[in-house]
């Protein structure tokens, strides 16, 4: 897109200064079956008319090496979550947290041909509940790789400390191991963030992504050459799209393609949306992080512009944990999401988003507004099942 296609003209896009590689790796993206159904205000501020919930899936992602080696990125929530810990089964029911999982990761890898014995490693983004699934239903020879400091946070586990969010179970009898992102020689950086190079061959890195809890780490998968493209697994780096978009490099576009609110008008203007945002902003983010919800509010926040970086590059496809609006687009397992590029996923997912805000565009008192072409004020019920 050029500068005019823009409400306000994007700055550069930051070099994320990937090093080259002509290894690929494959990657799919599961649909964990978790849903959850939580109030927004508790992680995002501020609240915009009619989005009070923050409602989507808890994905995990599949990762092939050429090697034979397979690794697991996040599981989800395991389908017993009432078996979770005591501290994190009370939070759920004491807040009327909703929770519905069909399936755990396992059983979703085995009804596929995914023999658990051919699993390598799991790499949890970080220990909390919606992530950690049911490490126990997966062999003891598959590994257990976390963040660093995650150790030091969060040992003893329970039942040792019975108020802990997290069980000791889950690495019993396995090897526990705490990436360190020292302990390769050179400093890795990419874009803002410290790397670790898996596999040593520049197909997958972890990616050290402080601030919403210790030790959080996203994934950078390269899955095509010439170009080369890469799968961006973010966890719990944010929450919503309207989180990390818009931004200075990614500007609300003067027309919104594909429409995300369809039903409501022939043509979605940027326009209309920079009315919504609670800055009247083109190129800041709808929302901000709750000051009390992450570890760190600082460094959660800093996590969350160098993921805008990451999302203003059109060779990247950020997935976060939780994103609703990645549902009904994604070629979800057992399809892999290599092609992603090709098949123009990040296009057609980019503002999906923005479907989210559908009252508030609704409550704009047109009649005291310019006009806005090929905007309907024709009510339409329909409009608010978006």
């Amino acid at each position: 897109m050029t500068s005019n296609h823009f409400l306000v003209p994007p700055r550069e896009t930051p070099r994320l200064n990937i090093p080259k590689s002509s290894v690929t790796i494959t990657v799919s993206i599961i649909d964990s079956t978790a849903h959850v159904d939580l109030p927004i205000n508790v992680f995002l501020l501020p609240e915009i008319k009619g989005k009070t919930r923050l409602v989507g899936p808890a994905i995990s992602f599949l990762i092939q090496h050429h090697s034979g080696q397979k690794l697991l990125f996040d599981l989800g929530v395991r389908k017993d979550w009432n078996n979770l810990t005591p501290s994190i089964v009370n939070r759920i029911t004491k807040n009327s947290w909703k929770v519905h999982v069909d399936k755990n990761v396992a059983e979703i890898l085995e009804d596929n041909g995914v023999s658990l014995d051919s699993i390598n490693a799991i790499i949890l983004s970080h220990h909390h509940w919606d992530h950690i699934g049911d490490v126990s239903t997966f062999p003891s020879s598959t590994d257990l790789v976390v963040g660093p400091g995650f150790k030091e946070a969060l040992l003893p586990a329970y039942p040792t400390n019975p108020d802990s969010p997290i069980s000791e179970a889950y690495w019993k009898d396995r090897n526990f191991r705490e990436i360190s992102f020292s302990e390769q020689k050179g400093e890795l950086k990419i874009g803002r963030f410290n790397a670790f190079d898996y596999f040593g061959d520049g197909s997958f890195y972890l990616l050290d992504t402080p601030g919403h809890a210790p030790g959080h780490m996203a994934g950078l998968a390269r899955v095509t050459n010439n170009p080369d493209t890469f799968v961006f697994m973010g966890g719990d780096c944010c929450h919503h799209g309207g989180e990390f978009r818009p931004t200075e490099y990614l500007p609300l576009p003067t027309t919104i393609e594909p429409n995300p609110m369809p039903e409501r008008h022939s043509v979605c203007p940027g326009s209309l949306l920079q009315r919504v945002h609670p800055k009247r902003k083109a190129d800041e983010p709808f929302y901000e992080i709750a000051p009390d919800f992450p570890k760190d509010i600082e460094q959660a926040t800093w996590t969350v512009r160098g993921c805008e970086e990451f999302d203003a590059n059109d060779d990247v496809l950020v997935a976060m944990a939780h994103d609703q609006s990645l549902l009904g687009i994604l070629g979800f397992f057992p399809q892999t999401l290599n092609a992603w590029k090709e098949k123009k996923y990040k296009e057609i997912a980019r503002w999906r988003f923005l479907r989210d805000f559908a009252d508030a565009v609704e409550d704009i008192d047109l009649q005291s507004s310019p006009f806005i072409p090929g905007y309907s004020t024709v009510q339409d019920e329909s409009f608010r099942h978006l």
